[in-house]
């Protein structure tokens, strides 16, 4: 039995350095192609690599040639896991998860995707609610990143920005608020008007659409339901923000649809009294 483990350890060892190895070549050759080292530079990184022993990226953060976010970004293409960095995105930096994912709070972040993972999508479930009892508690923010983290896993992701009377995600995602949900649900275009974003090619956002003067109907209607079960035979994991309690019903009416609500809180900022009321009036599943 021991000879049986010593000779997988062995083997995982082999594997690991392996690994390692063709993980030093890859970073070196991604770091040439973005610009980040010159043919030159790369020489006297890889001597400085063996006179002291140290992995090629902090060889050449030791040689004052790349940055760590340099190097960060590198192993990003390397493990196929995209993120933007904060110098260079486009995008709202509301987008933690996005823009500066081995922080703090993008950790903390990965924590309740875990739990949803754990407790929601789990047994087929596809599409689920976000809301809040406040506007200022977070709801936007928290459906955006946590649609960037599963689109980081692999998952084909789409994000339905439901709240029609003050949509977000278009000035999150750095889209244009034209054809969206609400056009849809008013029969007003023809097909369907998602956008792609990049580097997220797994991640799709479909905008809140022209500002209706009856979003509660729009919502209501049977044509909402039928393009959501549409929706979830092209994508793993949907998920749609949907207007504060504070501001109108809307959230109940998804929530029924859905099965299922995550209400964001917000330290500092949330009470018990709004989000008992919040908790009361949703007939579905609440998490969180």
């Amino acid at each position: 039995m021991n000879s049986l483990t010593s000779a997988s350890e062995q083997n995982s060892s082999v594997g690991a350095a392996v690994t390692s190895i063709r993980a030093e070549g890859n970073i070196g050759k991604l770091l040439q192609e973005a610009g980040k080292l010159k043919p030159q530079d790369m020489e006297r990184v890889l001597k400085l690599q063996q006179e002291q022993n140290l992995r090629f990226g902090e060889a050449a953060q030791k040689l004052g040639l790349v940055t760590e976010a340099d190097i960060q970004q590198a192993l990003s293409q390397q493990f196929e896991y995209p993120y933007i960095p904060a110098a260079e995105a486009s995008l709202s930096p509301e987008l933690t998860a996005a823009t500066a994912p081995y922080s703090r709070e993008a950790e903390a972040l990965r924590t309740v995707r875990s739990e949803l993972l754990l407790r929601w999508f789990k047994d087929g479930r596809k599409t689920l609610a976000i809301s809040s009892a406040r506007a200022d508690e977070g709801a936007s923010y928290l459906t955006a990143n946590l649609a960037v983290l599963f689109a980081q896993m692999g998952r084909k992701v789409l994000l339905i920005d439901a709240n029609m009377r003050q949509p977000r995600q278009h000035g999150i995602f750095n889209l244009g608020n034209g054809m969206g949900l609400s056009d849809i649900l008013a029969e007003r275009v023809p097909s369907l008007q998602v956008h792609t974003i990049k580097p997220f090619q797994t991640l799709s956002v479909l905008s809140a659409g022209s500002p209706p003067p009856n979003p509660a109907e729009l919502l209501a209607r049977p044509a909402f339901g039928a393009l959501l079960s549409g929706l979830e035979t092209s994508y793993d994991i949907i998920l749609i923000d949907t207007a504060p309690a504070q501001l109108s019903s809307d959230f109940q009416l998804v929530a029924a649809r859905v099965g299922g609500m995550l209400i964001a809180t917000r330290r500092n900022v949330s009470r018990i009294g709004p989000l008992a009321e919040l908790k009361e009036k949703v007939t579905a599943v609440v998490l969180g």
